[in-house]
């Protein structure tokens, strides 16, 4: 893709990001593919934190309001968590939301920054597990950003990616149809480019499921050695 392109698909990207922040919470994806990959990825950290029984931190790449965030921040698990979204929008929301359903608790466990997913602002090594839900389609060189996440996750640590889900006719139906049209130059990549991207980037025991009927979602999980 050149420059120009990719330029233009995160312009893109950014600019809707930013319109949608203060109605993001209210939008019926949340029941259909937002709070399916929640509840994925809370399971897939349990599983992780069970395993291994340690203080961990999180790194949640489109966070977007900062849903997830405020779920690990309410768990009993050991966790700090960072939220990163391209638009600031969403990071300001995030932040809100948080400190607002903190209940006089502190929220010293999640924070929030705006970054580019293929430019990671984080050193080697510096989180246990990378979440990424529903914002993968938008990134335009994929391969360089599964690269950063393997670069910034420590030994041992996962990379956990929910994207949709287009390997089968309702799958391409929502995605490469419906969604395409909506949102506009964006790439659901099939399954089998997933686990190369993975492959290609050193990660490890690679495996992955899917969640629902309508709105289908591929959840792909693989481990830094």
């Amino acid at each position: 893709m050149s420059q120009t392109a990719t330029a233009d698909m995160k312009t893109l990207a950014k600019g809707q990001f930013e319109a949608w922040a203060g109605s993001y919470d209210r939008s019926p994806l949340n029941h259909f593919l937002f709070r399916p990959a929640h509840t994925a990825f809370m399971e897939e950290i349990a599983r992780w934190y069970d395993e291994r029984r340690r203080p961990f931190r999180v790194l949640d790449i489109g966070c977007g309001t900062g849903t997830l965030a405020g779920w690990l921040a309410d768990s009993p698990w050991p966790v700090s968590v960072v939220g990163m979204d391209y638009a600031e929008g969403m990071c300001r929301k995030a932040s809100a939301k948080v400190a607002q359903n903190a209940r006089g608790r502190t929220t010293d466990q999640a924070r929030f920054t705006t970054g580019d997913s293929e430019r990671l602002p984080f050193h080697d090594g510096s989180f246990d597990i990378v979440t990424c839900s529903n914002s993968f389609h938008h990134y335009p060189d994929q391969q360089s950003v599964v690269r950063n996440i393997r670069r910034v996750l420590k030994p041992g640590g996962r990379f956990v990616l929910i994207d949709g889900f287009r390997d089968n006719i309702i799958g391409w139906v929502t995605f490469d149809v419906v969604i395409d049209r909506v949102e506009g130059n964006v790439h659901h990549a099939p399954w089998s480019v997933i686990h190369e991207y993975l492959v290609t980037a050193g990660f490890t025991a690679i495996r992955r499921r899917k969640l629902n009927f309508w709105f289908p979602l591929l959840v792909t999980t693989g481990d830094a050695e």
